[in-house]
């Protein structure tokens, strides 16, 4: 069961002008598919062909003899769950429950803004940002690379990628002015209420 690059879950001049056509042709077309396309080659034939993408982040992590196979099937995930986490004419604030845990875990929203964008502007080098369930609480958290949360027991809930070629060819180097147009203008409220909503769920079954 090959792994296939998933389509962007909107046109690529969707979230036009703050993330151009441009980048997403080379952001999804090329980045994310060559991690798509190294990750079937690492694991054909092998006994990890028939997993999941989760399964494999999971079995590989912390696996020195892995690390190949860790860093794309992670990227592939990533890079996924990133794409949902932007939508077009989004930004703003969040809603209904996610808001009122946000208030309640960081103090306002104002507050986990600067948590946020905080984290994206202090990850050196390439990685990610996040917004977490840990625990029951919410957090942000930032990753270096390919890692991601879920390695850690943390329920991701949404993200922004900071590594260069998300923003380079449209922000150059002002990766503070990316992180603030992600979140004023591009966040998907709705995705995270939603992988807020499952992983409360989860957590009480």
């Amino acid at each position: 069961m090959a792994f296939t690059l998933p389509d962007l879950p909107y046109p690529s001049n969707a979230l036009e002008p703050h993330i151009t056509a441009n980048t997403l042709s080379f952001h999804h077309g090329k980045h994310h598919k060559a991690y798509v396309d190294n990750l079937n080659k690492l694991v054909a034939g092998t006994d990890l062909e028939k997993k999941t993408l989760e399964e494999l982040i999971q079995l590989s992590a912390g696996d020195p003899a892995k690390a190949g196979i860790f860093n794309n099937a992670a990227q592939v995930w990533n890079h996924t769950f990133y794409w949902h986490s932007m939508k077009p004419a989004g930004g703003g604030e969040p809603k209904g429950e996610l808001a009122t845990k946000i208030n309640a875990d960081f103090g306002s929203f104002d507050k986990f803004k600067e948590e946020f964008k905080n984290a994206g502007a202090t990850q050196f080098g390439s990685g990610w940002a996040w917004l977490v369930l840990d625990g029951g609480k919410l957090k942000v958290t930032k990753t270096p690379n390919a890692e991601v949360p879920s390695t850690k027991g943390q329920i991701p809930i949404l993200t922004m990628d900071v590594w260069e070629h998300a923003y380079y060819l449209d922000f150059q180097n002002r990766r503070p002015d990316y992180m603030e147009t992600f979140l004023t203008k591009l966040v998907n409220w709705d995705f995270a209420a939603e992988n807020l909503q499952k992983a409360l769920k989860k957590k009480a079954a």
